[in-house]
């Protein structure tokens, strides 16, 4: 129980801060559930309802690319509406969609489902950081959301484990079913518990915007998918022509609407520029990273996708221990040491990953993969305080939904950079199977895919050093330590709540 008190922006810390954690953390919790034991369920999904190649990789990026649209406008309708309302709703939304997800029975419903179930998503993880920043002061954040990637990282080992049990032993659909149960119980907690701090404020959302966003993203990612499986053709060529259009016209709306999707006098704040490019390189590079593991274990080691993702597991469950102590770094020293000391810790385990041949100690791997888990420890807490710190109280639902978008702007994009580069040496649709797990690769080629995958790995490390770069820039501003926000924060921002 902690006293009540004024925090700098003017609001009133929760006198239960440890239910709220709690609460928050299942959400995040369920959303990384989601994430990888889909991947493992990708195999059974195909052969069930009789999806296309080209199109069981939409079941993923679809709910990606849905929280990805939405991140910053649902994160607005909290600061309109009550972010704990919008994140209470998030529950709702994400336990009908998994019921569905359940019950689908060919490919179309199944990724229309999962469009649903990420719109659920988004509503939890936009919201999440702006609750947080709701109950905690300044001095506290970094712990809270070192608490946060706990959740994120607990999830991820649930998904592995029991992701490959329930698909082992009895049925892929059930991965979606204890979705079920685990939303109503943390939506149950959350309605008599979870209550609004922050003050609302009447805004519009952007249609138009999201539109030509959802529109250009998708039309982009299709051909990015279509030239990762197949050869890109004339179709290809103009699906890609037709995203970056709409792209364009995105960028020119965001320009003149008066309450636009993504408010670009927020890059004017120092420093929010940085951790914001950041967050999507660093999800570009180090995403990719599951993606190329996991075809290095099933393609070249010949492992099932369980054990394969087994050996992931000790990044994982490190990187779960070490958050809270990368928090409570940030707190005391400030966002910008420890997220630009995590990201080149995360460039170490990727040099690891790219020494690994065909006979290679799986010890190599789990170590990487610690590494791994040691680096993401310092950025993801560091990097959200960062952000977090100089946004103005009233727009702590916005920031976090911005932050939300370029992440997984990062993340979508993952999948195709992993596979292109990936494939250089064999056929890309061959590439392809072998991370969804429905073939093996041939013996002559495994040496020339280890070269393939070689590749990739460096080119995620490029991704990594340009995050790093980006994080570090905020040695070089009059403000470095982002403990307080800066007052040269845009008058069009919004004052603090």
């Amino acid at each position: 129980m902690v006293e009540l008190k004024e925090t700098a922006e003017g609001q009133t810390p929760t006198t239960r801060p440890g239910l709220v954690l709690l609460i928050v953390v299942t959400g995040v919790l369920m959303a990384a559930v989601d994430t990888t034991i889909v991947v493992l369920a990708l195999p059974s999904m195909e052969r069930s309802l009789h999806i296309s190649l080209s199109s069981i990789i939409w079941v993923i990026v679809g709910y990606l690319l849905v929280i990805t649209v939405t991140a910053t406008q649902v994160g607005r309708l909290g600061d309109m509406f009550g972010r704990v309302r919008m994140y209470e709703a998030g529950f709702l939304v994400f336990v009908v969609g998994s019921a569905l997800c359940a019950l689908a029975n060919n490919g179309a419903t199944i990724i229309a489902f999962r469009v649903l179930q990420g719109l659920g998503g988004a509503f939890i993880t936009a919201n999440s950081g702006a609750v947080l920043a709701d109950n905690f002061p300044p001095e506290r954040r970094g712990r809270a959301y070192g608490y946060n990637a706990v959740g994120w990282n607990i999830g991820a080992i649930l998904g592995i484990l029991l992701g490959g049990l329930i698909i082992t032993y009895i049925s892929w659909r059930w991965i979606f079913w204890i979705n079920v149960p685990t939303g109503i119980f943390a939506l149950a907690l959350a309605v008599p518990y979870l209550h609004d701090r922050g003050e609302r404020h009447r805004q519009r959302i952007d249609w138009a915007g999201m539109l030509t966003l959802g529109v250009g993203m998708f039309f982009v990612l299709w051909a990015m998918v279509k030239l990762a499986t197949a050869n890109f053709n004339a179709g290809e060529q103009a699906s890609l022509a037709v995203g970056l259009f709409f792209l364009v016209v995105f960028v020119a709306i965001e320009r003149v609407v008066s309450e636009p999707m993504v408010n670009l006098s927020m890059f004017k704040i120092p420093t929010m520029p940085s951790a914001l490019l950041a967050s999507m390189f660093q999800a570009i590079g180090n995403f990719a990273v599951l993606f190329l593991v996991i075809m290095y274990l099933q393609g070249v080691r010949e492992l099932t996708p369980l054990h394969a993702s087994l050996l992931l597991v000790p990044g994982y469950l490190i990187g779960g221990l070490l958050a809270p102590f990368g928090g409570r770094l940030a707190d005391r020293v400030g966002p910008v040491v420890p997220a630009t000391a995590g990201l080149g810790v995360q460039i170490v385990a990727l040099a690891i990953y790219a020494q690994l041949e065909v006979h290679t100690s799986f010890v190599v791997v789990v170590i990487a993969a610690a590494v791994n888990g040691i680096g993401g420890s310092g950025f993801y807490p560091a990097n959200t305080t960062a952000v977090m710190a100089v946004s103005p109280g009233r727009a702590f639902g916005t920031a976090s939904g911005l932050l939300r978008t370029f992440s997984n702007v990062g993340m979508v994009f993952s999948f195709a950079v992993a596979v292109l580069v990936a494939a250089r040496s064999i056929s890309k649709r061959t590439a392809f199977q072998i991370f969804v797990g429905t073939t093996s690769l041939p013996h002559r080629l495994t040496v020339s895919f280890s070269s393939g995958l070689h590749a990739a790995f460096y080119s995620s490390m490029a991704f990594l050093v340009i995050a790093a770069l980006l994080s570090a820039t905020r040695f070089l501003r009059r403000h470095p330590n982002l403990g307080t926000r800066s007052p040269n924060v845009p008058a069009e921002v919004g004052a603090p709540g």
